[in-house]
This record gives C-alpha cells, sequence and structure tokens, in this order.
C-alpha cells in the first residue's frame, strides 16, 4: 500500500533559485488533515511491523534485557545519599536517600511515576540548597524541553505550593541563607509552542513560599534577545555568576556580580568568542575551562581585578586528548580526557600538577563523576557497550577505587562478545576511529547483518554505552558498529568545526566511507548494512540514503531534521543556525545547505532502501514537520518494493524523559523492521 499525499503549489524564492515546498501543509500539525495523514501513516507502519510474527517474540526480549535494576551515581547531601534509581520496568527513575552506600533502608524523595498516569513526566533536574535541606527540582512532561520548577522540604519530605513555569534548559542557583534561589527563565507565553518563546531569556530571584509573579528581576538583555543566562553562586557565597550563551553555539561568555558590591554584572571577556566554563575560585581567582587557543581544551585561572589577557594564568595546558568535562573535588581537578573516542580520568592539583591517572576497563564512557570541593570521596559511573552502568567510590585519602554496592546483580557481562576499535581514511584523508562490537571469533564472510550508528554534531561525542536493543541486536547475530565522524568533540574543537557549515558534506562523507570500510573488509554487504542515528543524525542517515541509496540496506532516521531551509522557524530552531548555517539570510549558506538538504535531493522515480522515520508529536525541539515531508516525498518518488515508513509517537517529545514501555514499544517497532529486513533470527 502506497500512501497518496496531496501536493500544494508553494514555492519560495531562495536569493533567486525557485524552491518547491508542496507539503508546506503537513507543518500545521494541528489541522484536521494532517491528523487524518498521520493516523494513516501509523496505520500504514502497524500493518506493515505486525506482519512479522516474530515481533512479540523481540518484544519479549526487549523487556526482559531491560528488566535490571538501573542506580545512578550517588552524591552526599547532609547525613544522607541521594541518589536515582529503576527497578527495571518502571517509566522513570525514581529519587531516593539512604544514609548507607549499599542503598539499605532507602526513602523515596520523588516518584515520577506518580505524576502523570501515561509515565511521561520525568525529572530533568534537581539543586539542593547549601545546607542539604531542600531541594528545587525540574519536571518535564511529554518530553517537552519545557520544565515546570517545584521545591521540596528534605526534612519534612512536603513540597511548598508554588511552581515555577516557562523554563527551560534552566540553571537555578541556591543563596547561603536557604531562603531562595536564582533561575532563569523566558518570559510568560500563551503558546510555548510559538518561535518567540524562545527570546528574551531573564534571570529572577525566587524567594520561597512566594508566588512567581512576585519573583524579582536579577538581570535581562533587551538588546540581544537570543542570548541565555544560567546561574550560579560560587562556592564561597561571594559571587553570582552568569554563563551567557545562544543555544548550542560553542561560544560563551562569564558576567560576575559581587554580593556585597553595588556594582551590576561585569562581563570577564569583551567579546563572546570562545568556549568557557567555570569551575570554582580561591576569592578573586577565577577557575575556567576553555578552548581559548588550545581546541582539545586547558583549564585557566583568571584574577577578576586583572583579567586582561596577558594576566591569565595556565594551570592545566591542552593535552594530546580532548578534555570531556572537568570539576574540583577535594580540593582538585578531576578531568575526564576522550583518548580516541573513550573516557580515561586524571586527578590534577591546584596548580595543575598530574597526581595520578585513574585504572579503568578501557573503552567506557565515564557518565558522571559526583562530589563537592572539600569533599574527601567521589563517585564516579561508568558503562560499556557491554556492560551496563557501573560506580565506584574514590577515596582521596586512601588513594583507591573501592567497587559500590549500588550496582545491578542481575545484569552481568556477556563474554561471548567483544568491542575493538579501528581506524579508516575517510574521502578526504582523515583517519577516522570506528567501534565494532561482535561476537568473540567472528568469521568475515561478508555476509553479516551490521547496524552503523552516527551522528557528526554539536561537539557532542558518540562514546560507549550500553543499550539492551543492541543486546538484542548482537544475539541476533548482528555487528553493531560506531563511527565517531567529524562534527562530534571526540578529538576537540576542530574535528567540530571540520563538520559544520560549508565542511557539514564531510560528516555525510565520513559515514559513507565507514560503510564502505565495512563492506570492503568483509563484515557485511550493502544489502545486510543499516545505518542509524537521531536528531543531527537523523540528519545524517537521511542526506546518506539519498546521496547513496545503493549502499544501505536499510535506513533508520530517528527524528531527524530534514528541510535545512525552513527549520530556523519552528521551536529552538534558531539556536541551530551556527551549526547548518541560514539559506534564507546568507546566500552562499543557501547554496551548500540546499546542496545536501535531504527534504530537497530527494530523486523522482529512484529506488531508495527500506527506510523508517520516526517523530513524536509534541517533539518541541525537532518539530514533527521535518520527518513528516521528507517520509511524503520519499514516498512519492521511490519505486520497487523496499517500504518507506513513518512512526509518529503520540504524546512524546525528542526523547527526553521518554517513559520504558514508550522506548520498549519504539525500539521493538525499530528492529523488527531490521530484523525482517535481514532475515535475521530471535
Amino acid at each position: 500500500m502506497k500512501i497518496y499525499t496531496p501536493k500544494e503549489n508553494v514555492v519560495d524564492n531562495y536569493h533567486g533559485v525557485e524552491v518547491a515546498d508542496p507539503y508546506r501543509w503537513l507543518e500545521n500539525t494541528d489541522s484536521s488533515d494532517t491528523q487524518q495523514w498521520i493516523n494513516e501513516q501509523n496505520n500504514q507502519t502497524k500493518q506493515y511491523l505486525e506482519s512479522y510474527p516474530k515481533k512479540e517474540a523481540i518484544k519479549d526480549k526487549l523487556t526482559k534485557l531491560t528488566n535490571y535494576t538501573k542506580f545512578t551515581a550517588p552524591r552526599k547531601e547532609g547525613e544522607f545519599y541521594y541518589f536515582h534509581k529503576n527497578d527495571g520496568l518502571q517509566n522513570q527513575f525514581v529519587f531516593y536517600r539512604s544514609k548507607y552506600i549499599d542503598g539499605t533502608d532507602m526513602e523515596v524523595i520523588i516518584d515520577p511515576n506518580e505524576l502523570s498516569k501515561d509515565g511521561t513526566a520525568a525529572i530533568t533536574n534537581i539543586e539542593f540548597n547549601q545546607h542539604g535541606t531542600k531541594i528545587a527540582y525540574a519536571i518535564s512532561y511529554n518530553g517537552s524541553d519545557w520544565q515546570e520548577v517545584k521545591i521540596k522540604n528534605l526534612i519534612t519530605l512536603e513540597d511548598y505550593p508554588e511552581v515555577l513555569k516557562w523554563c527551560k534548559f534552566t540553571g537555578i542557583a541556591w543563596t547561603e541563607d536557604d531562603q531562595g534561589f536564582f533561575y532563569n527563565r523566558y518570559p510568560d507565553q500563551d503558546d510555548p509552542s510559538t518561535h518567540n518563546s524562545n527570546y528574551y531569556n531573564k534571570v529572577y530571584w525566587h524567594k520561597l513560599g512566594s508566588t512567581q509573579d512576585s519573583d524579582k528581576l536579577i538581570y535581562e538583555d533587551k538588546e540581544n534577545k537570543e542570548l541565555a543566562f544560567v546561574p550560579r553562586v560560587s562556592d564561597d557565597n561571594r559571587y553570582l555568576i552568569l554563563t551567557v550563551n545562544n543555544g548550542t553555539e560553542p561560544k560563551t561568555n562569564i558576567y560576575y556580580h559581587e554580593f556585597k558590591s553595588k556594582n551590576f554584572f561585569t562581563a570577564l571577556f569583551k567579546e563572546r568568542k570562545d568556549y568557557y566554563t567555570f569551575l570554582g575560585n580561591d576569592g578573586d581567582i577565577f577557575y575556567l575551562y576553555t578552548n581559548n587557543e588550545a581546541p582539545k581544551g586547558r583549564v585557566i585561572a583568571i584574577d577578576v581585578n586583572n583579567p586582561e589577557k596577558e594576566n591569565w594564568k595556565e594551570i592545566i595546558s591542552e593535552q594530546d586528548d580532548a578534555i570531556s568535562f572537568v570539576k574540583i573535588i577535594n580540593n582538585q581537578f578531576i578531568i575526564s580526557f576522550l583518548h580516541n573516542a573513550y573516557n580515561k580520568l586524571s586527578l590534577f592539583d591546584m596548580e595543575g600538577n598530574i597526581e595520578k591517572q585513574l585504572s579503568l576497563p578501557p573503552y567506557i564512557s565515564i557518565l558522571n563523576v559526583t562530589g563537592k570541593k572539600t569533599d574527601s570521596e567521589m563517585f564516579l559511573s561508568y558503562t560499556s557497550y557491554l556492560h551496563p552502568t557501573r560506580i565506584e567510590k574514590y577515596n582521596f585519602q586512601k588513594g583507591q577505587l573501592d567497587f559500590v554496592l549500588l550496582n545491578s546483580d542481575d545484569m552481568e557481562d556477556d563474554d561471548k562478545y567483544e568491542t575493538n576499535q579501528i581506524f579508516y581514511t575517510s574521502k578526504d584523508g582523515t583517519k577516522i576511529p570506528m567501534f565494532l562490537t561482535h561476537k568473540k571469533g567472528l568469521k568475515l564472510t561478508g555476509e553479516h547483518p551490521v547496524l552503523l550508528y552516527g551522528y557528526g554534531g554539536y561537539n557532542i561525542s558518540l562514546t560507549p554505552s550500553f543499550s539492551p536493543s543492541h543486546k538484542l541486536w548482537l544475539d541476533s547475530g548482528g555487528i553493531y558498529a560506531v563511527a565517531n565522524i567529524r562534527g562530534g568533540g571526540e578529538f576537540g574543537e576542530e574535528w567540530h568545526l571540520d563538520g559544520i557549515l560549508e565542511k557539514k558534506q564531510n560528516v555525510f562523507d565520513d559515514f559513507i566511507k565507514a560503510a564502505e570500510w565495512l563492506i570492503d573488509n568483509k563484515y557485511t554487504n550493502s544489502k545486510r548494512l543499516a545505518i542509524m542515528g537521531g536528531s543531527n543524525g537523523g540528519l545524517l542517515v537521511a542526506a546518506c540514503i539519498i546521496q547513496r541509496p545503493e549502499l544501505f540496506g536499510a535506513g533508520i532516521s530517528l527524528v531527524p531534521v530534514t528541510d535545512m531551509l525552513r527549520f530556523h522557524h519552528f521551536t529552538v530552531g534558531r539556536f541551530w543556525t551556527t551549526e547548518f548555517g541560514n539559506a534564507e539570510l546568507n546566500p552562499n549558506h543557501f547554496q551548500f545547505m540546499y546542496k545536501y538538504s535531504p527534504l530537497h535531493n530527494v530523486q523522482e522515480d529512484s529506488k531508495y532502501p527500506p527506510t523508517l522515520i520516526t517523530t513524536a508529536d509534541t517533539d518541541d525541539r525537532v518539530v514533527p514537520l521535518h520527518a513528516m515531508k521528507f517520509a511524503a516525498t520519499l514516498q512519492a518518488a521511490q519505486i520497487g518494493e523496499n517500504p518507506i515508513l513513518l512512526r509518529v509517537e503520540r504524546e512524546a517529545g525528542h526523547g527526553l524523559g521518554k517513559p520504558t514501555y514508550k522506548v520498549i514499544e519504539e525500539q521493538t517497532d525499530i528492529y523488527t523492521f531490521l530484523i525482517k529486513q535481514f532475515k535475521m533470527s530471535i
């Protein structure tokens, strides 16, 4: 069955070039015609997947693989350890505390599963006051980036009556007296999905027990409506720090205000040209992470009384490996480095001398490190392709790691599989790393089903991670490959910049070369090679199946960006212009964006690989029009029997806080599609 999607005569003129947009009407997701079309698409996808007799077996196995106990790294506040835990199939992690590190006598602090009937309420931020007696916590509903901030008394476990709205990517900074906190939010809006709702971010002071409309405005910038300001109070309670950013752009500034001073905020730098993160301070000395003159990152110290660049002190210079993150714990710099796309953890003293590199397994991702500036212990959580999250405690006095009991004992390593890393050569000669996970003793026959995953954008690094769906794929005889292509942050800011704007084609070339390497080295062939990616990675998949349709046996494009000419008109799309460009305002940008934009490069009467495109009806980050217009265009152009399917999730967003049952349902559909295409065992 092939769904006919009506076309309209809509044409835009971009710098003298007329560009048709026949499915513009699908941008109106609330219209009855669009809703009927979505229902038809979902019904077609459902019929196709449910015709496969092994679908229920796939769901059953995914459910079993997901059903294990999961913890996050604990943090010590007062006499309690606080952490998140999921018993296995709970829709959302529950926030607990215990006086014991092994988790005995756990007490529920917040159970988001009780906040919505469909399990879509998720905790997206928690900030403790300085005495560990209160928290401000943010809740997101239906996968939205919008948050509501609530406040809980940790002595009585009762919530304060007020709820703070219009929060998105919000920072919370408590003051020393515990009477309230600073936070940033957007203006009141009748419709938070409107384009203008993501401008004019402001910082407010909220006093406990008061209504939001009585909050005191602390900072705004009416002349630069695109900027956002994330507050933080320095450890010594001397300064209020604002990190100034423009969405996803890798450039920040640091504003600061000394509480005892009558002066207004002071900008630490004259221009917002590089990336800076405030790490902490020692009086007038600010410690910062930056990529200024160091694409792989360095740590510097700035005296706010003499902030000129010639007075900066370099504490930790740029290393061979890129810095992933920096924290100050036990009055030491704890630095996670990215070594060929996996993490290592090193300890430095405050003068920048390295003291130790912790002994950790290879090919891991460090998910989190928790601890305070004066703590004598810290906790770290890490994972890999072959094991779920593990948590260890580091005792600074003993100088050693201790395995922590907050771990699942019902999901052990599977020694049937192994992870290796190879390097291949891209189109322009650049060496690209790729992880390969598969059964031990694999024979290279050229017939194995391979799932190749990629992202390639926003300085985001694809480091090893465990997933029940990956385990299902391996158990079914598949190989899981992850290519660390340009556009990410695996090798620092230069690696990122080599995959944006006019260099975006490098990202697609890198991914295509990964596919060719897998075929040339007899891991698979084009009929049994699937590619998958989400969001910017969904764009990656869409572009690659358009540019090289014969190279792939299947494509999974998850919540993709596909309309490169109009994305900036919707929700937070304006944030992405520094990554992709602006085709309307800049004729040079139009030239290279139009050349690769997946929506505008589909060729009529062509044979594209079997493709599953996903989106969600309440996605307010990458709005569903991208997936829907692309699906309609591909379906109209497709010849032959290869299916082009669209899956529109109801009451879900971009993936934030997606409940477990929805994750299992979505992964069941994705892997049913793949296993059916490749005729795999289950």
